[in-house]
């Protein structure tokens, strides 16, 4: 490989080697070849060394960060060091599809310069059995910056494949988000560059089965983060009173689960104030009169009754 790859891979990487080698394995057998993989490990205590050198593939850089700083630094780092054209993310715990980069290459290649990121359907896939779990395909495209606030979500980070210019117009990941920075950064490149997809989905992305590795289950970081972003696009969130209100109703629970039905409870009357017609808001407010550990028990119990 001559010059500068046409791919960065960027890969963060923490304690993970149980699944890391799965993850650099699906990037290694890419058809399309001519990349670089930038391996960030977040100041492991594993094995994450050996996973790189049990490769023996040049185009692997391994870039180690002496103290744990969170994924959106991670990132960051693999992106300041990153000299493709493009970018792709992979997740340690994630896998694609042999021709998920390739696609996605040709399509941004024959894109106008407005369309900044492609990204694809999935595969939801449990974490400890490789069960699968659902099948999610893309529904937005074009400027999606209005719409994306409104869904909350994009797609697994896994998924994405960007130009690097993307970032020198949004900036890069906010590492003041221990959660949700995936979701800021699409926000804010939505707002300079158009999204396109691809349906099929060509990643399989590990669900979190509320284990030590799952982010998903810390509430205090889901909590800074949700209030960031209220904080953050109040402005276009609120031109839509029942999406505001579901906002401060997923607030709400978090608070609850974390242990303080004080905090919830102001949440619950916050989203009843937007929009008194939102009948969520009332049943969690009564049930947050049972205390934090009811509370969890009873939402869990509904979640049996209808799953």
């Amino acid at each position: 490989m001559s010059g500068h790859p046409k791919v960065s891979v960027v890969v963060p990487t923490y304690n993970r080697t149980d699944f890391l080698r799965a993850a650099l394995a699906s990037a290694l057998a890419q058809t399309l070849q001519d990349f670089e993989i930038i391996v960030i490990d977040d100041a492991s205590e594993d094995d994450t060394e050996k996973v790189i050198r049990y490769f023996e593939d040049s185009r692997i850089t391994l870039i180690r960060h002496e103290t744990n700083q969170g994924v959106a630094a991670a990132r960051n780092t693999g992106v300041v060091n990153s000299k493709g054209k493009y970018i792709a993310f992979l997740d340690d715990d994630d896998e694609w599809l042999p021709d998920k980069i390739d696609r996605q290459f040709e399509l941004l290649e024959r894109s106008p310069k407005s369309v900044g990121v492609i990204y694809t359907g999935w595969v939801g896939v449990d974490a400890a059995s490789g069960r699968t779990l659902y099948r999610l395909t893309p529904m937005q495209k074009g400027n999606i910056f209005e719409s994306l606030l409104l869904q909350d979500s994009l797609a697994p980070t896994s998924s994405v494949f960007l130009r690097k210019e993307c970032f020198e117009k949004a900036g890069l990941f906010d590492v003041e988000f221990a959660y949700g920075e995936d979701f800021d950064m699409w926000v804010r490149i939505a707002q300079a560059f158009q999204f396109d997809y691809i349906k099929e989905p060509l990643v399989r992305y590990s669900v979190p089965d509320n284990n030590k590795y799952a982010l998903s289950s810390n509430y205090q970081a889901r909590i800074k983060a949700t209030e960031a972003q209220l904080k953050k696009y109040s402005e276009i969130i609120a031109l839509d009173s029942r999406h505001y209100s579901r906002r401060y109703l997923g607030l709400g629970v978090l608070h609850c689960y974390n242990g303080n039905v004080r905090k919830g409870r102001e949440s619950f009357l916050r989203g009843i104030k937007i929009n008194p017609f939102e009948p969520r808001n009332y049943f969690n407010l009564c049930l947050s009169v049972l205390g934090a550990k009811n509370f969890k028990k009873w939402k869990r119990l509904k979640e049996t009754w209808l799953a």
